[in-house]
C-alpha cells in the first residue's frame, strides 16, 4: 500500500502526523511512504529523518495525493484540498465533521472514505486518538486563559493564583472529562478556585476523590451553570458528545451575568462549541469580545505546540496506521468495533449516525456497503 503524508496547511498548525519511526515501520512492513516536503517541520523533524527512514520525500501536496492509497493527516483536509480527494482513498485525520456541513458534503461527493480519529474507540469504549490532544487542550486552556484575563489582552487583569491578601480567579469547567479534568489540575495547581460541572455523578464522585482541596465538583443543570459563569473569571467549555456537534450550554443571553473582562476559553470549538456566542478563531486572531467577555475559540490548540502534540499524537495512531495499511480498512474494522465507530463516511455515504442525524443525511451502516 501507498500511505501519503501531505504537509498540514490549516493556519498555524504545527504538528505532522507520522514520525520517522512511523515511516521505518511502514517501509519495512512493504509499504511505500509518500511525505511532502517540510512536513515534519513545525515539529522540528528534518526530511532527512524521514529519508533515512526509508520514506520518499516530494516536492507538492498534490503528488502525494495522487499517489497514496491512505493518507494520514492531523487536521481535516481544507477546502484547497477538497478537489485532490479521490474516489476509492482513504483519510485518517480528525474530522469533526459534525462541526462543518461543507467538509462533511464535500468529502461525501469525492468518493473517499473517512476515519475519524476523533470517535475511533478501544476496547475499554473509550477515545485512544482523541485523549492525548485533549489532554494538551485542557491545559492549554488555563495557560490561554490566564494570558487573556490580563488587561493588555482586554480580561479583567486576574492572576490565577492570586497573591498573599488578595483572592485568587475563580475558575468554572463545563464539561468533566479529560479536557475538563485536564484543564481543572492545572488551574488547581496554580491556586486558582474551581469548579468543574458536569452530568455524570460517577464521574463527579472520581474527580471529587482525585483532585485537590481548591477543586469543588457540581452536577451540571441551567440553574447551577448560570451560578457558575456569574460568580467565574475563566469558563472553560469541555464538553464533549462523541461524533455529534457540541450542545449549547450557556446562551448569548446569559453573557450579561458574567463579570466584564471574564473569559471564555471554548475547547468544544471543534465540535461546534458549547457557548452560542463562539465561532471558530486563529492563532493570529485568537480571541475578540462580545458584550464584555473575551471569547478563546482556537480550532487547533494543540496545533501551537506542535513537537509535544506531535509526538503525543504519534504515539497512538501509528499502531492502527500499521493495521490500516497492513489488512485494510475493511478487515479491520469486521475485527473491532472501535475501528469500524471510526469509519465516519465511505464512498459517499454517511456511516456515522451522529453525522448523519445533525446535517439530516441518509445513515448507512459502513458493513451495509458492498465493497468495491
Amino acid at each position: 500500500m501507498i500511505v501519503g503524508l501531505p504537509k498540514e496547511i490549516k493556519s498555524d498548525e504545527y504538528r505532522v502526523a507520522l514520525l520517522p519511526v512511523g515511516a521505518e515501520e511502514l517501509t519495512a512492513a512493504g509499504h511505500k511512504v509518500l511525505i511532502e516536503a517540510g512536513a515534519g517541520q513545525g515539529s522540528g523533524i528534518a526530511d532527512a529523518e524521514y529519508s533515512a527512514a526509508g520514506a520518499t520525500i516530494v516536492g507538492q501536496a498534490a503528488e502525494v495525493w495522487a499517489g497514496a492509497d491512505l493518507v494520514v493527516k492531523v487536521k481535516e483536509p481544507q477546502p484547497t484540498e477538497w478537489p485532490l480527494l479521490r474516489k476509492g482513498q482513504t483519510v485518517f485525520t480528525y474530522f469533526h465533521f459534525a462541526a462543518d456541513e461543507a467538509l462533511t458534503r464535500a468529502i461525501i461527493q469525492s468518493g473517499s472514505t473517512a476515519i475519524a480519529y476523533e470517535t475511533l474507540r478501544d476496547s475499554r469504549n473509550n477515545l485512544p486518538l482523541l485523549t492525548p490532544m485533549s489532554e494538551v487542550a485542557g491545559r492549554m486552556s488555563i495557560q490561554e486563559g490566564a494570558k487573556y484575563l490580563e488587561r493588555p489582552q482586554e480580561g479583567r487583569g486576574i492572576l490565577l493564583a492570586g497573591v498573599p491578601g488578595v483572592a485568587p480567579a475563580e475558575v468554572a469547567i463545563l464539561g468533566g472529562g479529560v479536557v475538563g479534568s485536564n484543564a481543572a489540575k492545572v488551574a488547581a495547581g496554580l491556586g486558582a478556585n474551581v469548579k468543574i460541572l458536569d452530568v455524570n455523578v460517577d464521574r463527579l464522585r472520581y474527580l471529587d476523590d482525585i483532585m485537590p482541596p481548591n477543586v469543588t465538583t457540581l452536577y451540571s443543570d441551567r440553574h447551577m451553570i448560570l451560578d457558575s459563569i456569574a460568580r467565574a473569571d475563566l469558563v472553560i467549555g469541555a464538553v464533549l458528545v462523541t461524533g455529534a456537534r457540541a450542545p449549547r450550554l450557556v446562551r448569548r443571553a446569559d453573557l450579561a451575568r458574567m463579570k466584564q473582562g471574564a473569559v471564555i476559553v471554548d475547547v468544544a470549538i471543534d465540535q461546534g462549541g458549547c457557548i452560542e456566542t463562539s465561532r471558530p478563531t486563529t492563532h493570529r486572531e485568537p480571541t475578540y469580545v462580545i458584550d464584555d467577555v473575551v471569547h478563546y475559540c482556537v480550532t487547533n490548540m494543540p496545533g501551537a505546540v506542535g513537537r509535544t502534540s506531535t509526538y503525543a499524537l504519534c504515539n497512538v495512531t501509528l499502531p492502527y496506521l500499521l493495521q490500516l495499511a497492513n489488512k485494510g480498512w475493511r478487515n479491520v474494522a469486521a475485527a473491532n468495533v472501535g475501528v469500524a465507530e471510526g469509519v465516519n463516511i465511505d464512498r459517499g455515504r454517511v456511516t456515522n449516525l451522529a453525522v448523519a442525524e445533525t446535517f439530516g443525511l441518509p445513515y448507512s451502516p459502513w458493513n451495509a456497503l458492498a465493497d468495491s
